[in-house]
């Protein structure tokens, strides 16, 4: 297996894991914010602004990792 084989693989399995640890994180903050809803039902507006806000970061998080292990493939 050649260099430039083993530079798509890694970008593969870096955007991969990217893609993978913001699904987890995204389930945890809905996991959370659907228990914190439960509990205090009066407060289910805040939550659900906090809930879209911690997604969208976790998604540029995400996001960025994939660029950037495509633009590390690409500009080899």
């Amino acid at each position: 297996m050649d260099a430039s084989a083993l530079a798509y693989l890694a970008a593969g399995i870096g955007a991969g894991l990217a893609a993978i640890a913001a699904g987890i994180g995204i389930g945890r903050i809905g996991s959370a914010a659907v228990e914190g809803a439960a509990r205090q039902p009066e407060a289910v507006g805040q939550i659900r602004q906090l809930f879209i806000l911690g997604a969208a970061l976790i998604e540029g998080v995400a996001l960025f990792g994939i660029v950037v292990a495509l633009l590390l493939t690409l500009l080899k």
